[in-house]
């Protein structure tokens, strides 16, 4: 979800893991050569998930690393499938009230600017949380604990599951 954590707890998360840290959303706006919001503006959603389907493929086929992608890639079925495939999916849950607390005053995410973005992230946690819940392989809840908590949660997960080596943190396998 918009304000879930994803790239602030995935970027803490691959400095302990000592792997490359990527935000789709980042690489999307280096592609498109201006911000989401315009582009979102100027050609609308459907071609911004075309855009977003093309870098999220790429970043899957490059070798381990940490990504952040956008709340929305998981709207499209090819997406969950190459997410599912091709990677540990982990998916920070929080309430559509706890990320309204941390985007109340947010302009730049184009979903949320209507008039009442409360609702709209009620609407939105129905519509893809199940998504998300069914792409995720673990489902952190993250509620309002700090980012470094966060992550040491995660890192528990993982190793409990084998895919982090608890003697040196660092992925056991992709």
């Amino acid at each position: 979800m918009p304000g879930g954590g994803k790239s602030t707890v995935g970027r803490s998360l691959a400095r302990q893991l000592g792997l490359p840290f990527v935000d789709s959303d980042a690489v999307i706006e280096q592609r498109l050569r201006c911000s989401i919001r315009a582009f979102f503006e100027r050609e609308g959603e459907a071609r911004f998930r075309d855009v977003e389907q093309e870098v999220l493929y790429d970043l899957l086929t490059r070798p381990v690393n940490v990504i952040a992608t956008g709340g929305g890639a998981v709207l499209r079925p090819t997406n969950r499938d190459h997410l599912q495939a091709r990677a540990t999916v982990l998916y920070l849950r929080s309430t559509p009230e706890d990320l309204f607390r941390r985007l109340r005053y947010d302009t730049h995410r184009p979903l949320l600017q209507v008039a009442d973005p409360l609702k709209r992230l009620r609407e939105l946690y129905a519509e893809r949380d199940p998504l998300y819940r069914a792409t995720g392989h673990f489902v952190i809840e993250t509620g309002r604990p700090s980012v470094a908590s966060l992550v040491q949660m995660i890192l528990m997960q993982l190793e409990l599951a084998g895919i982090v080596d608890p003697n040196s943190e660092r992925p056991a396998r992709g």
